[in-house]
């Protein structure tokens, strides 16, 4: 009788021990199942642009190669003029403002309406690139902290009017940017350019020289 009894207390605490078990699976499965929709759905990596020597990296950090490549992307983009910079140059501002910060886009506006009625802008084109090797390097980016960065874009500025060479200047542009957690949506980067960190530099005069007459014009 009391190997019965024995056998019976032991098939209740098994079962009572296998109901403890499944109760902790399902807290398990709910703690699970809120950590994976309180989860993001998207995740921004920043990855340098070479990796073929490897590359460690916190997820949530934005190496300066990254920053460098932003600020002269965006910048190239606003200065691209195909056929009057009147019209141009505002509709490139409102194109790009997710990538601006307000007070940017602010001063952009200004600075376009301001040349627009000083007639600096009528019927130019004007494009902007990279000055042969001088492109990204480690002193292109000034780290100010984990947030904010000024990368120091050395261009050459080309502007014709009509079809006419009117003006190559090389300059050295010192341009703002920070983290800009808004809409990625509309900005897959999360950075947004701040405009200028002081008077962009002019390095070298370089001769313009037009296909017809092959005079030189400086400005």
């Amino acid at each position: 009788m009391s190997r019965f009894r024995n056998g019976m207390t032991a098939r209740d605490n098994h079962i009572f021990s296998l109901r403890l078990a499944c109760m902790a699976l399902f807290i398990g499965l709910l703690v699970t199942s809120a950590g994976w929709m309180l989860a993001p759905q998207n995740m921004t990596i920043h990855n340098p642009p070479d990796l073929r020597s490897g590359s460690t990296q916190k997820w949530w950090e934005i190496p300066p190669s990254t920053v460098y490549g932003f600020a002269f992307y965006i910048f190239q983009q606003l200065n691209a003029w195909p056929k009057n910079g009147e019209v141009d140059y505002p509709a490139k501002i409102a194109q790009l403002s997710p990538y601006l910060t307000p007070g940017c886009q602010d001063f952009l506006n200004k600075d376009a309406e301001y040349r627009t009625n000083s007639g600096e802008l009528k019927d130019r084109v004007r494009v902007v690139y990279e000055i042969p090797k001088r492109g990204y390097s480690s002193k292109s980016v000034i780290i100010k902290s984990s947030d904010n960065w000024v990368a120091m874009l050395d261009l050459v500025a080309d502007e014709y009017y009509h079809t006419e060479p009117v003006k190559r200047a090389m300059v050295r542009y010192p341009m703002k940017v920070i983290r800009w957690e808004g809409d990625p949506e509309r900005n897959p980067f999360g950075l947004a350019l701040d405009c200028y960190d002081g008077v962009p530099q002019r390095l070298t005069a370089v001769p313009v020289v037009a296909p017809e007459k092959k005079s030189g014009v400086f400005q």
